[in-house]
């Protein structure tokens, strides 16, 4: 099964939503190929209050004004001048949220099958993926952090504003991959000591337990 999800599903109340990402997968059209992940790690942040988000305060800036629409658009920035953050706005218009993607599980070649699933006791696999022609890549370290998920499917400022419900070239899909909410770890978000002890320790990054792919640190309980 394949559905591609609409926009009912991306205006969820945005924890709801971050936890139903948790297996849903990415697809990138590029050059005539479909590059693909599935989303094992997303990390949360609801302004105005919050105040780790772009939008604390009720902010609105040049580049945060899409974060207002309902859910469903992408929200795209670029960190320290080098890295992309691949965003999807979520909940309802006028409320300023978003869900940050953090960590794929790349799909490729029928790496799956390959391998018979066995991802703990494996390191590194000879692929063949848009790009690289088939070099040596440590897939574990292919899409397991935002910039390297952004890397991995070829992003770039143009995306700022898609419409994951229309657009031709990005969409997210329902397959069928359902994660028990006991396979779920809610954990405290990356690198955002700035915005104070009560904030930077709210467990909105949310993960799939034991999964490889998931980018560090992890844990492997809920407490």
């Amino acid at each position: 099964m394949r559905k591609r999800l609409k926009r009912d599903f991306f205006t969820q109340p945005t924890l709801k939503l971050a936890n139903d990402l948790l297996g849903k997968f990415i697809v990138r059209n590029w050059r005539c190929k479909k590059i693909v992940g599935e989303i094992v790690e997303v990390e949360v942040y609801k302004g105005p209050k919050d105040r780790a988000s772009h939008s604390f305060g009720g902010k609105i800036t040049k580049r945060n004004r899409i974060v207002y629409k309902e859910g469903g658009y992408i929200y795209i920035y670029l960190c320290y001048g080098m890295h992309w953050q691949l965003n999807i706005v979520s909940f309802l218009k006028g409320k300023p949220e978003c869900i940050l993607l953090r960590a794929l599980e790349p799909k490729i070649n029928n790496l799956h099958k390959k391998t018979n699933e066995n991802f703990t006791n494996r390191k590194s696999y000879t692929l063949k993926f848009p790009g690289a022609h088939g070099k040596l890549v440590d897939v574990y370290n292919l899409a397991n952090g935002p910039g390297k998920l952004c890397k991995y499917l070829k992003l770039n400022k143009s995306f700022y504003g898609e419409d994951l419900t229309r657009s031709k070239r990005i969409w997210l899909e329902d397959r069928g991959v359902r994660i028990k909410s006991s396979n779920i770890i809610a954990a405290k978000r990356v690198g955002i000591d700035y915005a104070g002890y009560y904030w930077s320790r709210r467990k909105w990054r949310f993960y799939i337990k034991n999964n490889p792919f998931v980018s560090f640190p992890r844990l492997t309980s809920k407490s």
